[in-house]
């Protein structure tokens, strides 16, 4: 596709009004030298009933509604970020403004000179203004979407009259991966601005933000893809179905429904759709409660289905033996360590795992809480449910309906059956609540209510449920620090942390390290039915050394990574990512620990470029965890 054509100077502007008047009138003479796609979009203008007498654009959205909007297309608008903070300085002064619009033409953003800015709004050049062609007539935004090609309109060669003392370049911005149209970029000015040059920095801006499009594009589907291999490693699903943010096929593996083609969209799932509402609109066979959202930065990036296998009873085994959702799971003994802190851990779970009381299970990302809630439910014949919810997993319109369930209609994108929420799926059983701290400030007095009454009523419905629930809370915040800081209830903090227990990072269990690691070679070479790990001189040496500060689900993760890549040969020190380091065999000590954290974090900084997420993400980490160490450490994301 030609995304730059060649651009004719404008005619004298009387002769450009000459031809525009004759135009209107029919007249032959009227197609003139003027360029052929300013009088293609002439009689575009006039055969869609466009007013050649209008003197502004009309507007799509106000208030509340333009706020949602610019909500709804945050990846572009992030995008175009960089662009604005560079042509800002460029056109300051220079009484030219540069204009966002979305595919439809309306407009997003706008920076540039102040005058022109305050000139602009005369014409509803702004935030809100709707400047499709069909509706405003010839201009630089309009005919840019109307043809799929950059376009500059000068003067008097836009359609309506009231736009015609403005000068204007306008440069489609196109979907990496696809000829999807998802924005314009727009220069404008009064006519006295008028530059060729102008069409060319507008398609330049064009080209970075699709570049920056593309890479925050391949971190989503990375991010998809990390956690369907997650799914797979820790599930007997029968089929994985990974969609992206605009509801197209990532990534589809075992035996899945009927599907679509790798980067088709799913039918239903239309563009700038919220993923709340997808669960409404899933294909048939698709069912609801197989939707995960996935998030990455805060905002949800696309869903995984996990396709749950067909239950077997095969010699009495369970259908999810050796899963995360073996019932034998939970018990003490699948719990790994002989440490004095770990010990600690473990005879205090022992303790509560018999009486129901509620529980707090406090420690780092990856220490392994969600294992020792399991324990605590102790329930290996797997009669009474065992049922986790993560708040923070699921944006804070959606948490009240998760826990709480909801009626039919109750909601946007509400299922056309209603659903129970986590509550009664886990009565007379455990109700694990993961970062609890995540729990939205209006939501905590409803989840206290529900703890010391035992009634939940769904999402838009007045019936009471009672329902009858061990919790067991689980953070890697400092809880009574959120409390102080007005950020979660004091009386929900006691209502929750009747009894607590700390679980602690692998750092401060070293001597474990040796036993987790026989421990996720022989499982995981089995899993993937690939022959063990063996570990050269050093290797061993450098694991014990390393702060870990993804804790034990970072060792796992290095144990699949080095199964999956070593191609049978013996692992060296080498072969090791290069945020571990080789250490001295000598034993270590508590100050040398904390350097080495300190050391693994910023070196994890610096690979990705000062990307906190980024950096997260590579040692398997929550980000307010990194934030919190960056904070202790006195570390800067350029570090």
């Amino acid at each position: 596709m030609l995304r730059n054509p060649p651009r004719k100077p404008p005619l004298e502007a009387g002769d450009t009004m000459l031809a525009w008047e004759r135009f209107l009138t029919g007249e032959p003479e009227a197609a003139a030298p003027l360029g052929n796609y300013v009088v293609s979009s002439w009689q575009r203008s006039l055969q869609l009933g466009v007013d050649p007498t209008g003197r502004a654009a009309p507007f799509a959205a106000h208030g509340d509604a333009l706020h949602l909007l610019r909500e709804r297309h945050h990846d572009l608008r992030s995008a175009a970020t960089g662009v604005f903070a560079e042509v800002s300085e460029l056109l300051a002064g220079s009484h030219s403004i540069m204009v966002l619009t979305d595919a439809n033409g309306v407009v997003l953003d706008s920076a540039g000179d102040g005058r022109t800015l305050e000139q602009g709004l005369g014409i509803h050049l702004m935030p809100g203004g709707d400047w499709r062609e069909d509706v405003v007539g010839t201009n630089g935004i309009g005919t840019a979407l109307a043809t799929g090609r950059p376009a500059q309109v000068h003067a008097a060669e836009h359609f309506c009259e009231g736009i015609k003392s403005w000068t204007c370049a306008g440069a489609p911005i196109f979907e990496p991966g696809t000829n999807d149209i998802v924005g314009v970029i727009d220069i404008s000015g009064p006519p006295s601005t008028y530059q060729r040059t102008n069409l060319t920095l507008a398609v330049t801006a064009a080209r970075q933000i699709e570049a920056a499009l593309g890479e925050r594009a391949a971190q989503e589907r990375m991010r998809l893809l990390e956690v369907c291999l997650q799914r797979i490693s820790g599930s007997d699903a029968a089929g994985l179905i990974a969609l992206d943010s605009a509801g197209r096929l990532v990534h589809a593996t075992g035996r899945i429904p009927p599907s679509i083609g790798i980067g088709e969209r799913v039918p239903g799932l239309e563009r700038h759709l919220p993923i709340e509402q997808w669960a409404a609109r899933l294909p048939d066979g698709w069912r609801p409660e197989w939707l995960n959202p996935v998030s990455l930065d805060g905002r949800a990036i696309g869903a995984v289905l996990v396709i749950p296998d067909k239950p077997r009873s095969i010699a009495g085994r369970s259908p999810h033996a050796g899963s995360e959702a073996d019932p034998a799971r939970n018990s003490f003994e699948h719990i790994i360590g002989r440490g004095a802190a770990m010990s600690a851990a473990v005879n205090r779970a022992r303790q509560l795992a018999g009486r129901n009381v509620p529980v707090l299970i406090e420690g780092e990302t990856g220490a392994g809480k969600e294992l020792l809630a399991r324990a605590i439910h102790d329930d290996a014949d797997g009669r009474r449910p065992f049922i986790a919810f993560n708040c923070g997993a699921v944006s804070k319109e959606l948490v009240a309906a998760e826990l709480f369930g909801h009626v039919a209609g109750a909601f946007t994108g509400a299922t056309r059956e209603g659903r129970p929420g986590r509550f009664e799926l886990a009565h007379q059983g455990t109700l694990c609540l993961d970062e609890i701290g995540e729990m939205p400030l209006d939501l905590q007095p409803v989840l206290l209510r529900v703890l010391e009454e035992g009634v939940v009523y769904r999402v838009g419905d007045t019936h009471p449920r009672r329902v009858s629930v061990r919790l067991i809370a689980m953070t890697n915040r400092e809880l009574r620090a959120e409390v102080e800081a007005g950020r979660f209830r004091r009386d929900l903090f006691y209502r929750v942390s009747v009894t607590s227990i700390t679980v602690p990072p692998l750092r401060e269990r070293v001597e474990d390290v040796d036993l987790l690691t026989e421990h996720f070679n022989r499982q995981l070479s089995t899993r993937h039915s690939l022959p063990m790990c063996r570990f050269g001189p050093g290797v061993m040496e450098a694991l014990r050394a390393h702060s870990w500060p993804g804790n034990v689900r970072e060792l796992r993760n290095l144990i699949e990574r080095l199964l999956l890549t070593s191609s049978g040969e013996t692992v060296t020190p080498d072969g090791l990512p290069p945020e571990f380091a080789a250490a001295e065999t000598a034993e270590l000590s508590p100050a040398s620990l904390i350097e080495a954290e300190r050391d693994a974090i910023s070196r994890a900084l610096q690979h990705e470029h000062g990307n906190v997420a980024g950096a997260a993400r590579r040692l398997g980490i929550s980000r307010s965890t990194i934030y919190r160490k960056m904070n202790q450490y006195r570390l800067h994301a350029g570090s």
